[in-house]
């Protein structure tokens, strides 16, 4: 579409009459538009269309109005009938030099604008260096994490143009991102001579080229402005939606609605032969394709016609008239022979046809089975057959599935299906042909310097057995990439029960502490008594699933890495979600088993609390659930942070030790943090003495009437309690608080 109201002398009108067109050098189209009355009413959709011209610049700049849309400096290169390009924020860390951690990247909060998901690109600049960007997804109180690492200890190590992880990484952006925040962290005690600085910044991908300039200075002249494309649209409802309403509906004269797929809200485009602004009175225009030659496809006469043109020849010449038809042809008296050749060569072109259909068939067949063997080849198959057939595995250990079994399983992966979308895939709910449901997980992409790592960790985790771990059945690796089939799980996520938990089952105390203890016992299990050690890597409260009698089993091992048994930790790539992630294996990245303790500290006050691990409404120093914890808890402060259910049926000794449990878990330093099987030990100890507690009240109910005093917060606990008497592990003085709260 050309956003061009055409007039009778052929100019183009983009705006409102008595509008202003531009600002410097950019063009500004309604629904976007400069001073009052301008732009599309803002009161009528809850969003703000209009822009500011900067007069104070030479030339002027256009800003987007909306404060709290974009950055309020947020500076618009461009808009086009689907897209506005804003300057990019670069993020920064210099040698010595102290920077904000977390800055807003690109944003469109509270509009229906999206960050482009298949135009931009997350990108980091410099040697020994992670970028990492935090995104927010529109419609889902779900945050998406993307990080990538540049390694380079030296400058002949740096690769000129190329973002591949030598100077310069990239990551995609997911579809539906409306806000994001970056972080740079980098190590530059070794490299800063040649690169002083570090940058994180999303960019449009055709904006942005690598030059090793770059790792001495981004701000640098000449350094070409680098730019985000936002996907914009008009309010928030569908065009089913918008069209019951006229007196709000946009799309004027001779155009059509269309639904973005990265947006909310709807578009107008103009018929096909019509031009113009959609958006404005009397909406589109017809062309005259007839008055200008390079629109219509005529050799001798095109008559203008309402949306389109039709060509003709003179008299006495027959055809179409038409380029890419038979033209206009003088007519000549042919012998009868062309009819009989005619069919002859009819006859022939059928048999032609089916010869060559069978063969296209035979060719198909064969080209597929290649594909497959290539794919599986690629993907580790050969490999994983090597092992299947040694003493390393059992035979039945895991099935290798065909692509038909799967696609029949899936009903050729119905979208109704999905189970849900992650950072390493889609996860599918599908039936086999036995009947038994399962989870199907489609990989996005599969990274082939690490074939033998993904085939090895394959093999790992399908002799895991644990009750509390989601049993891996098999693979299929005749695919693109490689697809994973997992036991089904059927009561969703523990995100879900502690944050929308409708209450089909209760949030007891006892629950709590259970479903805490059964994750504890998984990655102890995983850590110490698993063949080879593992690290799960992304422990967060999405990735523990609940079975139909609400048993936790930890799923999701997309992430994770084996530890060899001669080594502590791992130098790795940064990955993991924000709010759950060790600072210490973000700073270092050298991930441990220590990193999956600090993790499952969120995920223990997730649960204490019913609070969210990552919170855009909390303050800039309390966003993160476990700073805000850890400060409450500092100053005898967090009883009222405490769920409800907790309040009620916990016993307070038992509440504060499991708070002191978690507190240690999220101790900045690794080596200072209880390991997994401390953890587990000490949670089921506390389980074992709620039963004991439970059975003892028991017996003393049925002997003698006892009155519950259920405010047991508004007395302090017992001063004599001391939660490291019986599991001291990290040396620490153990907190005396007092947890009060109003009656």
């Amino acid at each position: 579409m050309t956003i061009a109201n055409p007039k009778a002398d052929n100019t183009v009108v983009m705006t409102k009459p008595g509008c202003q067109p531009k600002c410097g050098n950019v063009s500004i189209p309604y629904p976007f538009g400069i001073g009052e009355g301008c732009s599309l009413d803002s009161n009528i959709y809850g969003f703000g269309y209009s822009v500011m011209c900067n007069t104070s610049y030479d030339p002027p700049k256009p800003l987007y109005m909306y404060t709290s849309a974009f950055n309020l400096d947020t500076e618009i290169l461009g808009i086009s009938d689907t897209e506005i390009r804003i300057k990019t924020t670069l993020i920064e860390k210099c040698y010595r030099k102290s920077y904000a951690d977390s800055t807003l990247n690109a944003s469109a909060h509270e509009t229906p604008f999206m960050v482009s998901q298949t135009k931009n690109r997350v990108f980091a600049v410099g040697c020994n260096t992670t970028g990492l960007a935090l995104m927010q997804l529109y419609g889902t109180r779900m945050n998406y994490t993307g990080t990538c690492h540049s390694q380079c200890d030296t400058r002949n190590k740096v690769i000129e143009g190329s973002c591949t992880g030598s100077g310069c990484c990239s990551t995609p952006i997911p579809k539906g991102v409306y806000a994001m925040y970056g972080n740079v962290t980098s190590n530059l005690n070794e490299v800063w001579q040649f690169n002083p600085c570090s940058y994180t910044f999303t960019a449009e991908t055709d904006s942005f080229k690598f030059s090793a300039l770059d790792l001495v200075d981004m701000h640098r002249k000449g350094r070409e402005v680098l730019s985000v494309v936002i996907d914009w649209a008009i309010g928030t409802e569908t065009c089913i939606e918008a069209q019951k309403n006229p007196s709000t509906y946009q799309c004027h004269g001779n155009t059509s609605c269309v639904d973005p797929i990265n947006n909310p809200g709807y578009r107008c485009v103009c018929h096909e032969g019509y031009e113009g602004n959609p958006y404005l009175q009397p909406g589109c225009q017809d062309i005259n394709e007839c008055e200008d030659g390079k629109n219509n496809l005529c050799t001798n006469i095109c008559t203008n016609t309402i949306g389109s043109y039709d060509c003709s020849c003179p008299d006495g010449i027959s055809g179409d008239g038409r380029k890419d038809g038979s033209r206009c042809i003088v007519a000549k008296h042919e012998f009868p022979i062309l009819g009989v050749t005619l069919g002859v060569g009819l006859g022939l072109l059928a048999f032609l046809l089916i010869d060559s259909s069978c063969l296209y068939l035979i060719i198909h067949k064969r080209k597929l089975m290649k594909y497959r063997k290539i794919y599986f080849e690629q993907n580790g198959g050969l490999l994983l057959k090597q092992k299947l057939s040694s003493n390393e595995i059992g035979a039945d250990s895991t099935k290798i599935f065909s692509p038909e079994d799967l696609e029949l399983a899936t009903n050729n992966y119905d979208e109704s299906l999905i189970l849900g979308r992650g950072g390493f895939g889609t996860v599918y709910k599908g039936t086999l042909s036995d009947n038994r449901i399962v989870a199907i997980k489609k990989s996005q992409v599969v990274d082939q310097s690490q074939i033998e790592q993904f085939i090895n960790e394959l093999v790992i985790l399908s002799q895991i057995n644990h009750r509390n771990v989601v049993k891996l059945l098999g693979c299929c690796l005749e695919t693109e990439v490689p697809l994973l089939v997992y036991e089904y799980v059927s009561n969703g996520t523990l995100y879900q029960y502690i944050h929308h938990n409708d209450g089909m089952f209760s949030n007891s105390w006892k629950n709590l502490l259970r479903i805490a203890s059964e994750i504890s016992n998984a990655l102890a299990y995983l850590h110490s008594s698993a063949s080879i050690p593992i690290i799960h890597r992304d422990m967060k409260s999405t990735n523990v699933l609940l079975d139909e009698s609400y048993t936790a089993k930890v799923s999701d091992f997309g992430a994770s890495r084996l530890v060899p048994l001669d080594q502590t930790h791992l130098n790795t790539r940064v990955q993991g979600t924000f709010g759950y992630l060790d600072p210490e294996y973000f700073r270092t990245s050298q991930l441990t088993d220590k990193s999956d303790v600090y993790s499952f500290g969120v995920v223990l006050i997730e649960l204490l609390t019913g609070e969210k691990a990552l919170s855009f409404e909390r303050s800039q120093q309390q966003r993160t659930l476990a700073n805000y914890f850890i400060s409450l808890l500092e100053v005898n402060n967090f009883s009222h942070l405490l769920g409800s259910r907790v309040l009620n049926d916990g016993n307070p000794e038992h509440v504060l030790a499991v708070a002191e449990l978690a507190k240690k878990c999220l101790n900045a330093k690794g080596e200072d943090r209880p390991t997994m099987k401390q953890v587990a030990a000490k949670l089921e100890g506390l389980r074992s003495l709620e039963k004991d507690a439970h059975q003892a009240n028991h017996e003393d109910s049925e002997n003698v009437p006892v009155e519950v005093d259920r405010d047991l917060y508004a007395v302090p606990l017992m001063s004599s309690y001391s939660t490291t008497s019986s599991f001291d592990y990290s040396g620490q003085n153990s907190l005396s608080t007092n947890m009060t709260g109003p009656r």
